[in-house]
């Protein structure tokens, strides 16, 4: 891939072009996207222009806009190279990662001493790859493969439970665990849902469906209902977790904040050996009655200084979903500010 910088600005003054050549017209035009539609979000989100001519695509702009676009097209170039799909989510994950160019993709026992060394971070499951698109994400699945038991705690859509998901994935289908259990309170939000039908699956499935969701993505869905079964993937509720040891297995809270004080040490406490603990929430979204503390913020005060238990924050910066979330929660921050 070839990169001419014209000598030539053209106007206003600090405005140039770079040109970038691809080789391989196939790839060029998945890099582009349908309608150009990857292109137009690097546009957006650099604040340059991007035009096609030929197998080369000229990036317009400042300097170091063009330079880093240039450098975000050539990362994504290498990553079809490499077989691998670019969509949305990669163009954004690369956008806020930097854009360096990728090494190649180390196998799976190379990739956990990666970890350690601060290298290149992917989670493999079976139906996706998983990479982080912030640098908190990034500092949260590493705290995730270094810890028996980690947290992490910020607004939604930062990706909290679904990269533990993923992370209990990998270590599943890697065998370092043996299981993977998944909970969250049932309690209902700021809303009374009266009594639901059935039994007490389908009484608890529509608390655990975020957690149905996650497994979805990561596992098809014939082999999630078959370790389910087999009782190699557990979801429940909090409170069936009392009075339980959880050995070899890879355990998720999510939604911890919804947790009292005393089903918070419950849970921490179920800690088996061969296990490792991750929890999430949102400070910011407590469903408890009024009065009740929050078992999240109790184990935050608590725990804070025990070296074994990592703490992860992710702020409205780190929110992966629709750009206009992020936005959100900062005016709600502020106005509770």
């Amino acid at each position: 891939m070839a990169i001419s910088e014209p000598t030539t600005p053209q106007t206003p003054e600090d405005i140039h072009e770079t040109l970038l050549e691809f080789p391989d017209n196939r790839l060029l035009i998945d890099l582009c996207g349908e309608f150009d539609r990857n292109l137009a979000q690097i546009e957006h989100l650099l604040d340059v222009q991007i035009a096609r001519r030929g197998n080369r695509l000229a990036v317009v702009g400042r300097a170091d806009a063009r330079g880093y676009a240039a450098s975000v097209l050539q990362q994504l170039y290498a990553r079809l190279e490499s077989g691998r799909e670019i969509s949305a989510g990669e163009i954004d994950r690369q956008i806020r990662m930097g854009g360096g160019i990728e090494e190649d993709t180390p196998g799976p026992d190379e990739q956990l001493e990666m970890f350690k060394k601060g290298g290149r971070i992917e989670i493999k499951t079976r139906k996706r790859t998983v990479e982080p698109r912030t640098e908190a994400q990034r500092a949260y699945i590493k705290a995730l493969y270094e810890h028996e038991m980690a947290f992490g705690i910020g607004p939604a859509g930062t990706g909290k439970t679904y990269m533990a998901v993923a992370v209990a994935v990998n270590m599943f289908i890697g065998g370092q665990v043996d299981r993977i259990v998944l909970s969250r309170p049932a309690v209902e939000a700021g809303e009374r849902l009266g009594f639901l039908p059935g039994d007490m699956k389908d009484k608890v499935d529509p608390y655990m469906q975020p957690l149905y969701d996650a497994l979805n993505d990561f596992l098809p869905a014939k082999q999630v209902q078959k370790l389910i079964e087999e009782k190699k993937i557990e979801i429940a509720p909090l409170a069936f977790m009392r009075g339980r040891t959880l050995s070899n297995a890879f355990v998720v809270l999510d939604e911890a904040q919804n947790a009292t004080t005393m089903q918070m040490k419950m849970f921490l406490t179920r800690l088996g050996e061969g296990s490792r603990m991750v929890i999430t929430g949102d400070r910011t979204q407590v469903d408890l009655p009024r009065g009740v503390s929050s078992g999240l913020a109790d184990a935050e005060r608590l725990l804070g200084r025990i070296k074994q238990i990592s703490f992860s924050y992710f702020t409205a910066k780190d929110v992966v979903r629709h750009p206009l979330v992020a936005r959100i929660i900062e005016a709600y921050d502020a106005d509770n500010g």
